[in-house]
């Protein structure tokens, strides 16, 4: 069997490296940038959502959370409806950060997909995918505190 999540492994903490060093002068840390686009991308986002689309646990997203709100990226928001709820919105800060994040993302999916054709580019995409749906059912099973079986 190809080890093909050790290359998705590597490549991810390639890019995870490069965005942690270019971010550094916003005082964006340790992944807090994919925080940001999604609660930019999202505004009115809640945290078990937020969790949903980045694929981390509950205290991980916690830390980030409190870290981007204490340096002023993002702000918490009473639900109108249910006091209960914290709504995740960007700040003016957050929303001036956004652009810098996006065109570093676009620039890396160009340097990643140099050479590729659009079909060979349309082809990694739905593998890509399929393998992340595949991967999301494992994810919310032992996210739920279940054993995998192997």
């Amino acid at each position: 069997m190809k080890e093909i999540l050790r290359e998705i492994g590597m490549i991810a903490r390639a890019l995870d490296s490069i965005s942690n060093i270019e971010f550094k002068e916003f005082d964006l840390t340790k992944g807090q940038y994919l925080y940001l686009v999604r609660i930019c991308e999202n505004p009115g986002i809640i945290q078990e959502q937020l969790i949903d689309l980045i694929k981390v646990d509950r205290s991980t997203a916690t830390r980030a959370i409190q870290k981007m709100e204490a340096n002023g990226f993002i702000e918490k928001k009473d639900d109108p409806r249910n006091k209960k709820i914290k709504k995740l919105f960007p700040t003016d800060k957050g929303n001036a950060v956004y652009p810098f994040i996006k065109r570093e993302n676009d620039h890396s999916n160009k340097v990643a997909l140099d050479g590729f054709s659009e079909l060979e580019e349309e082809m990694a995409f739905e593998l890509l995918q399929r393998i992340r749906k595949n991967i999301e059912t494992d994810w919310d099973f032992v996210k739920k505190g279940n054993k995998r079986d192997y």
